[in-house]
């Protein structure tokens, strides 16, 4: 993690300890564009974006990070169509519908069931046989998840 990012985090931390919102990542551009991604248990609400933001952009301006105060920052969710990268992610995604793609390339889709710190157990449908089976796929062998947005 480099300096700048390290700090971000510094400042962020405090602005969200005792409450459900954890960050899924920082980035920041060449052009000292800041974009943090949050999420919380209980869902990341525009409100809830808009008071970390108008809270972390004094600390970020009165640290002098960027010269001349040249900086925009974007608060967000990381948006739906991103991988799951963070454990309380898995966890608080379980009851909807995820593509797992392994290592290996292998695409599951089913409904995410449970997750702890080795596995994921997925609901999949084995359209051969027309019945739901449980699948267990570890951590490890995960290149990444995306929840399916239904209609």
């Amino acid at each position: 993690m480099d300096e700048i990012t390290a700090k971000l985090y510094s400042f962020l931390e405090p602005l969200i300890d005792g409450t459900d919102i954890f960050i899924v990542g920082i980035k920041v551009k060449p052009t000292n564009n800041v974009k943090v991604f949050l999420d919380a248990d209980s869902g990341f609400s525009i409100d809830k974006c808009t008071a970390i933001n108008r809270k972390l952009y004094p600390l970020i301006e009165n640290s002098e990070m960027f010269p001349a105060g040249d900086f925009s920052l974007e608060v967000s969710s990381p948006g739906v169509d991103e991988p799951l990268v963070q454990m309380r992610q898995y966890t608080k995604n379980i009851g909807r519908k995820v593509m797992v793609t392994t290592g290996e390339g292998l695409e599951i889709t089913g409904m995410l069931k449970d997750n702890n710190e080795q596995f994921i157990t997925l609901e999949v449908l084995e359209k051969k046989a027309k019945v739901s089976v449980l699948k267990e796929i570890p951590h490890s062998e995960i290149k990444k998840t995306v929840v399916q947005i239904i209609f």
